[in-house]
């Protein structure tokens, strides 16, 4: 007979992260279609965390919230600076 161990076993799940810019385009996609500027509605959120810039539509705030802010801000400004050296 096999013996059943008394110790707690910790399992941790790691969620799906999406890649931060793949989100973003996502996201930026569904402004577009509910008809907001995404421009303003990202930098609203980015600038104070309120969630309600970013529409629901489309699964997109739960989506972008996945990721921390300074990892959005992150990747804008690596893509920016990567398009400005060309």
């Amino acid at each position: 007979m096999t013996e059943i161990s008394q110790e707690t076993m910790m399992f941790r799940r790691q969620p799906e992260k999406k890649e931060v810019a793949e989100t973003i385009r996502e996201v930026y996609a569904a402004l577009e279609a509910k008809g907001y500027n995404p421009v303003d509605q990202l930098a609203g959120y980015l600038l104070s965390g309120d969630p309600t810039y970013i529409t629901s539509y489309d699964d997109a705030r739960t989506k972008l919230r996945r990721h921390e802010r300074y990892e959005l801000i992150e990747e804008l400004v690596i893509s920016y600076l990567k398009n400005i050296k060309k």
